[in-house]
């Protein structure tokens, strides 16, 4: 898939770092080294710098950090920079990409202490995990949650039934209730997962990618009850495909919708837009289960050219502690899924922040294992058959997860 890159990291990988680990409090004084190099996103290094300073103060070497676009910069400048010996030792990542970058040899698999894993929440480990190896600590979270006009909606229903009779109620020529890009798959997943669907199924913390559960009862399920918003009127025509989101973001925006299925990343935009927002956990569907939303974390990862793993890994630590994620959360307003920081005030009574919190509880990680890249194509044009009424769901289901299985099989080998 990735030609040249791939025959150079296949010969690298073998003559690399000693994968050995030592204690470096062990071999303080005879291995550390001068300076250590962090990949930090655009815009963020600012949120490192007091626990730069106290690494640099109690171990004395030096860090260095270079801020890197995250999304798909990131992973493209490390499969050149790595193996070229000009790359970082610790860089982040989301998630999603740890699977690929793993399977070419680019992330060095870390071991921590019960201690340490035990910060942070399951959900949150669970997207660092590749195969039964951890290959980062989780550093932030973010999920979809229900962002309200508290002009427009005075309480938050407890159920998406109670939701769906109040966007009844609402619904005339130029307003809606409530929307949701439920055709795409990462918000529609929200339904399929919390009706019992799944997408890979899970042993031992590993997921099986010839395993799918996107047809079976409960993914129809969920997916008949996304087609009944459609059918009712209660979602526009619009809301489809690639600008599915930007209409739905139109409607809140100018007072026609009054809530949103959408994330952190939208909130700023919206407040901006002068709507006066209010963000709680998504309702809890009809078989009484919450919406099983897609989490997406943001992790710190070890180079596996780096030449001095013990001491990266130990910078990783570093960074993810309680003190350092708080800093982090003050700064960036990124959530650190750390459990004793989500139960501190300074989360616990920001409405935003809480509500991710507890909606993150109620997710899963985005599957982070390459197959998921067969997931998409399928899975989406199943759910806008489904919700233009083209298409029965199990049939559309059906055919989806046909195609996922094909496409797995054609694309990755199977060990």
């Amino acid at each position: 898939m990735f030609g040249f890159f791939v025959i150079v990291l296949v010969s690298l990988v073998g003559c690399g770092p000693d994968e050995s680990s030592t204690n470096p409090s062990e071999s303080e004084e005879s291995e550390k080294p001068e300076k250590l190099t962090i990949w930090e996103d655009i815009g963020k290094a600012k949120a490192l710098e007091p626990a730069i300073e106290s690494f640099e103060e109690e171990h004395g070497i030096s860090v260095e950090v270079k801020e890197v676009e995250m999304s798909s910069e990131m992973k493209e400048r490390i499969r050149l920079d790595g193996p070229a010996g000009t790359g970082p030792d610790v860089f982040t990542l989301p998630h999603d990409q740890i699977g690929q970058l793993a399977t070419e040899g680019i992330l060095q698999p870390l071991k921590f202490e019960d201690s340490v894993l035990n910060t942070f929440t399951k959900s949150s480990l669970a997207s660092q995990t590749f195969k039964g190896e951890i290959y980062g600590l989780p550093k932030a979270t973010e999920t979809a949650v229900f962002i309200y006009n508290k002009d427009l909606m005075k309480e938050v229903p407890a159920t998406s039934e109670e939701l769906f009779q109040l966007s009844k109620e609402k619904r005339s020529d130029e307003s809606y209730g409530f929307l949701a890009v439920w055709s795409n798959l990462y918000f529609g997943y929200s339904v399929i997962g919390g009706m019992g669907g799944y997408i890979f199924e899970e042993t031992n913390g590993t997921l099986d990618p010839t395993q799918l559960g996107l047809n079976n009862e409960g993914a129809v399920e969920g997916a008949a009850y996304i087609r009944k918003w459609y059918e009712e009127g209660l979602f526009p025509k619009g809301l489809y495909g690639e600008n599915g989101g930007s209409t739905m973001d139109s409607l809140f925006t100018e007072g026609k919708a009054a809530a949103v299925m959408a994330g952190p990343w939208a909130f700023q935009s919206y407040e901006d837009a002068g709507v006066n927002i209010g963000v709680a956990p998504l309702p809890k569907l009809p078989n009484e289960n919450p919406m099983k939303t897609f989490i997406g974390v943001k992790g710190w990862h070890v180079s596996s050219f780096s030449k001095h793993t013990d001491w990266s890994q130990k910078l990783v630590e570093h960074l993810t502690n309680y003190e350092n994620a708080k800093v982090r959360f003050k700064t960036t307003g990124e959530i650190p899924p750390v459990k004793e920081l989500l139960e501190d005030p300074i989360i616990k009574d920001n409405e935003k922040a809480n509500a991710v919190s507890v909606q993150s509880q109620s997710g899963v990680p985005m599957p982070n294992i390459p197959e998921m890249a067969e997931v998409w194509g399928p899975m989406g044009t199943a759910l806008e058959l489904i919700t233009l009424g083209k298409s029965e769901p199990e049939e559309a289901l059906d055919e989806a997860v046909d195609s996922i299985k094909s496409n797995i099989k054609a694309n990755h080998s199977q060990d």
